[in-house]
C-alpha cells in the first residue's frame, strides 16, 4: 500500500509542477496560491486513490487536532445521511444512485472545507487531492483536447486562457496513470477490478480500510 501511495505522490508531484510552471509563465493572470481558499468550500466527490492518499497526509496532524476532524467529520456525514438514508458508513458514494450525488453536494454549498485552516490554509496541504490542484486553470491536453474549459474567476480575467499554449500538458496520459494506480489500488484491497469508487473529504478523515473493502464487496460495484 505505502509504496502504491509513493507512486499516487510522484504523479500528484507532476501536477504541482505543471501549476508551478503555469504561475511562472503567467504570474500576473493567476490568483491561486497556497492560502487562497475560494474553492475551498462545499462538498465534492474525491477518488478512493485520493482518499488513502489524504488519509496519510491526516495522520501528521497533532492528536488534538486529529480528534477535533474526527469529530466534525462524524457530525457532517451524519447530516449528510438524514439528507438519504441509503448514504452509510463507510460513506461510499456509489451506494446511492449516481443521480442522488447532486443532492449531497449542491452548487450553492459555501460550507468550508473540514480540512480547512482558521488561517485559510489547507491542513493536508501535500497530501491534498487531485481535483484540489488541478482546480483555477482550463485543462487543455498537448493534443489540444480540452478536458475542462472552465477556471476560477479570479484567474484570467483579461485574457483567455485557452489562448495560451504554454498552459497545456499532457492530462489524457496524466489521468490514464492515476486509473492505473486507482485500479491497482482496489486489486490490492479487495482483489477485484473497480473503475470507480468515490467518497467526500469528510469520509477519507474516517476512512476505515476494513469497512471500506467490506462494502465494495456488498455492493458489487
Amino acid at each position: 500500500m505505502n509504496a502504491l501511495l509513493d507512486r499516487y505522490g510522484a504523479l500528484l508531484g507532476e501536477v504541482d509542477a505543471w501549476f508551478r510552471s503555469c504561475l511562472e509563465q503567467h504570474p500576473d493572470l493567476i490568483a491561486c496560491r497556497n492560502g487562497c481558499s475560494e474553492c475551498c468550500r462545499g462538498l465534492f466527490d474525491i477518488t478512493l486513490l485520493d482518499a488513502f492518499y489524504l488519509k496519510r497526509g491526516f495522520e501528521l496532524l497533532s492528536v488534538p487536532r486529529k480528534t477535533e476532524l474526527v469529530m466534525e467529520a462524524d457530525r457532517r456525514l451524519l447530516l449528510l445521511s438524514h439528507e438519504n438514508a441509503a448514504f452509510v458508513e463507510p460513506w461510499l458514494l456509489n451506494g446511492i444512485p449516481e443521480d442522488d450525488w447532486d443532492a449531497l453536494m449542491p452548487e450553492e454549498d459555501e460550507t468550508p472545507c473540514l480540512l480547512l485552516s482558521e488561517a485559510g490554509g489547507c491542513l493536508v496541504y501535500d497530501h491534498r487531492p487531485m481535483t484540489c490542484r488541478l482546480n483555477g486553470i482550463p485543462l487543455i491536453d498537448v493534443s489540444g483536447e480540452e478536458l475542462f474549459d472552465e477556471w476560477c474567476t479570479l484567474n484570467f480575467t483579461e485574457e483567455d486562457p485557452r489562448h495560451c499554449a504554454d498552459l497545456r500538458f499532457g492530462f489524457t496520459e496524466l489521468f490514464a496513470q492515476e486509473q492505473l494506480l486507482f485500479r491497482e489500488l482496489v486489486r490490492l484491497l479487495a482483489g477485484s477490478v473497480r473503475n470507480e469508487i468515490d467518497l467526500f473529504i469528510p469520509a477519507a478523515v474516517v476512512l476505515d480500510c476494513e469497512k471500506v473493502v467490506a462494502a465494495i464487496a456488498a455492493l458489487g460495484f
